[in-house]
C-alpha cells in the first residue's frame, strides 16, 4: 500500500512519541538549577546510568508548582519549602525530600551607592538600601528567590509597594534576565549564589551582602502524585527521585563545580535511616 505524505508524517510523528514514553520524564524546575549549569552536568550522568531522558521546564518556583499541579510534569524540583509542603499536603506530590542547598546573596555595583558592601546581616542591609532609595531589581515573579526576597523585606520592616516603580523595580523575569536588567540600571539584585557564580556578565558587580543564616537556600525534590495525575511516568519519576537522593546522585551534585567553586551542597537524608 502506498503511503500518502500525510499518513507517513503521522506515523513518523507518533512512533517516536510512544517509543520514548516509558523512557523520559518532565521535570518542572526552578530556573536557578538550570541557570547554574547543574542540569547540563548532572542529567547526562543520570541518563547514562538509567537510559531515562529528562526534559526540564525551567520557570520560577511558583509557576513550576502550578505546572506540576496541572499535571504538566512528572517531578518537581524547586526551592520554596513551605510551598512545596503545601503542594504535597494538597495531594499534588507523593513525598518531599531535602535534596541540596546553597545560599542567597545580594550583588551590587562596585561604587556601592547604598553603602552595604561587606554587611553580613541581611535585614539592616535591605533596610539601608530602601532608606537610601538605591535601585533594587526584583524578579517579582513568585519564584523561590522572589518568595525569599519578599520575606526578607518584611522582616526588615520595608514596604516595597511604596517604592514600586521608583527605587524598587520588578522585572517579572527569571534570574539571569533580572541580573542583566539590574546591571543595566545599576541596581542591587538578590540571587542564588550558584546562578551568580555561573553568570557570565558580571561587569563591575560584586557580592555586597552575604553570610546571614536567613539567606539559606534549600532545594527539594517531589514526584508528582499519579493518583491526581494519571499521566505521570511513575517508575521513571521515582527512579529519578531515588537517584538524586542516593549516594551516587548526592556525590554527583557535590562534584559540580564552576571556577573551582562548589555550587550546591547535597543534604538528602541518609537512605534507610
Amino acid at each position: 500500500m502506498k503511503l500518502t505524505k500525510l499518513t507517513l508524517a503521522a506515523l513518523l510523528a507518533t512512533a517516536p512519541m510512544y517509543a520514548l514514553a516509558d523512557e523520559s520524564i518532565i521535570v518542572q524546575s526552578t530556573t536557578s538549577t538550570a541557570n547554574s549549569g547543574l542540569y547540563d552536568y548532572l542529567l547526562p550522568i543520570f541518563t547514562e546510568a538509567t537510559d531515562i531522558t529528562v526534559n526540564v521546564v525551567a520557570v520560577g518556583t511558583g509557576q513550576a508548582i502550578k505546572n506540576a499541579a496541572n499535571c504538566d510534569g512528572d517531578v518537581l524540583l524547586v526551592h520554596a519549602k513551605p510551598a512545596e509542603e503545601k503542594f504535597v499536603a494538597d495531594g499534588g506530590g507523593t513525598t518531599r525530600t531535602d535534596l541540596m542547598y546553597n545560599d542567597f546573596i545580594i550583588v551590587g555595583p562596585a561604587d556601592d551607592p547604598a553603602g552595604v558592601a561587606g554587611m553580613t546581616d541581611v535585614e539592616p542591609a535591605m533596610a539601608t538600601i530602601a532608606e537610601q532609595g538605591a535601585l533594587f531589581a526584583s524578579r517579582g515573579d513568585d519564584s523561590g528567590t522572589h518568595k525569599k526576597e519578599v520575606a526578607l523585606w518584611k522582616a526588615a520592616g520595608v514596604d516595597t509597594a511604596s517604592g514600586s516603580g521608583d527605587w524598587y523595580r520588578e522585572t517579572g523575569s527569571g534570574m539571569g534576565a533580572t541580573l542583566n536588567a539590574g546591571l543595566g540600571m545599576g541596581a542591587y539584585v538578590m540571587t542564588d549564589r550558584a546562578t551568580w557564580i555561573n553568570f557570565g556578565n558580571k561587569q563591575d558587580y560584586q557580592i555586597a551582602v552575604q553570610g546571614d543564616e536567613a539567606m539559606f537556600n534549600q532545594y527539594g525534590v517531589i514526584p508528582v502524585n499519579p493518583e491526581k495525575c494519571p499521566s505521570v511516568n511513575v517508575e521513571a519519576a521515582q527512579t529519578f527521585n531515588d537517584w538524586l537522593i542516593s549516594d551516587e546522585g548526592q556525590e554527583a551534585i557535590a562534584a559540580y563545580m564552576v571556577d573551582g567553586q562548589q555550587l550546591f551542597f547535597p543534604n538528602a537524608p541518609e537512605q534507610g535511616s
